[in-house]
């Protein structure tokens, strides 16, 4: 099979022969065959079976012809190997029965060996890229930031109260929880670009709960290191949130290649804050649920704000997939996305 190497072009801000497009969530959530494998099996429990990790991974790149795959697992993933006690509850989410509530308990945390502690991810990805794939792989990790908010809530939050508490009153704490969690973050995603990972994408998922005067402070040099660290291995570089377009400018300072946007902020208004470097996003999630022409008209849009800038553009959602969303309208999406933009470029 030859390989597809528009994702990774794009992501450099070169010339493609169409607008590349992948999903998040696109493994897993609304796929028939996916969701019969969940009622044999957990999360963690399919992420630890390599085949059955790579089947999961590699299912949309074959019904959806996406250009990139992204592997198959949790954020939470690395988490056991340095200490923490995390269960992936349904209908709950990471649930965490040794939360952080002091410097003590920062520092009782050990230091995460991937080929040790997560092997059967490496091994997941090395069977994908050595055997099943003819599109990029996406690796990926947690920020810490997003890390730290389960970690210190003991779970899911709405509003990361106790999170910017321990952030604000306990700042050597915090600080020290950075930087156990960007060495964990370092070695893990290292290993997975060792392993054959094409890209790396970093979710910060929440943290658009912090403004961005505290991210400046209490984050953003966490996140130089790690990415600065990553920069050595020479492959693309995205960032992610949700709901943080008010830091869209602060992840464009950052020495990586792809700010991903959310819908709150529109392709148009991030060019015209000056961000040149490649973009990747952002159709709200809830549209894939609209009649037929309601979608291709918002995509078209998006599209069109997309290629109006040489700086490089990767089509994706504002957020993952939602069970809800049918796997017909990803393929048919798909198609759209590569014909219009063909015709377009």
């Amino acid at each position: 099979m030859k390989f597809n190497d528009t994702f990774l072009r794009a992501c450099r801000g070169e010339k493609t022969e169409h607008v590349p497009v992948w999903y998040m969530r696109q493994a897993g959530r609304s796929q028939p065959e996916y969701r019969a494998l969940k009622e044999k099996y957990s999360l963690f429990e399919i992420t630890h079976q390599p085949e059955l990790c790579a089947y999961v991974t590699r299912l949309p790149v074959e019904q959806y012809n996406v250009d990139a795959a992204i592997l198959y697992k949790d954020i939470m993933s690395p988490l056991p190997a340095i200490g923490v006690d995390v269960d992936i509850k349904a209908g709950i989410g990471p649930v965490i029965s040794n939360p952080i509530r002091s410097l003590a308990d920062v520092e009782r945390l050990g230091e995460i060996d991937p080929e040790h502690d997560v092997p059967y991810v490496l091994e997941t990805i090395r069977l994908l890229t050595t055997e099943q794939l003819n599109v990029p792989l996406i690796g990926f990790a947690g920020a810490p930031f997003t890390l730290a908010s389960y970690m210190i809530e003991g779970g899911p939050s709405k509003n990361y109260n106790k999170t910017k508490a321990f952030m604000y009153a306990e700042p050597k704490a915090w600080f020290a929880l950075m930087d156990k969690l960007a060495d964990m973050t370092i070695r893990y995603v290292k290993a997975q670009i060792r392993a054959g990972a094409s890209a790396i994408q970093i979710f910060d998922s929440w943290v658009g709960a912090v403004n961005a005067q505290d991210y400046r402070y209490f984050i953003k040099p966490t996140m130089e290191r790690i990415f600065s660290a990553l920069r050595e291995e020479n492959v693309p570089l995205i960032m992610f949130g949700v709901g943080a377009s008010h830091l869209a400018k602060e992840w464009h300072d950052l020495p990586l290649d792809v700010v991903g946007l959310d819908w709150r902020l529109s392709i148009k208004e991030a060019r015209e804050m000056g961000m040149t470097k490649a973009l990747q996003g952002n159709l709200d999630p809830a549209v894939l649920l609209a009649p037929w022409e309601v979608i291709e008209e918002r995509v078209k849009r998006i599209l069109d704000e997309g290629m109006s800038h040489p700086g490089g553009y990767i089509f994706n959602l504002g957020h993952g997939i939602f069970p809800q969303i049918k796997p017909e309208t990803l393929k048919r999406l798909t198609a759209f996305i590569h014909d219009y933009s063909a015709k377009k470029a």
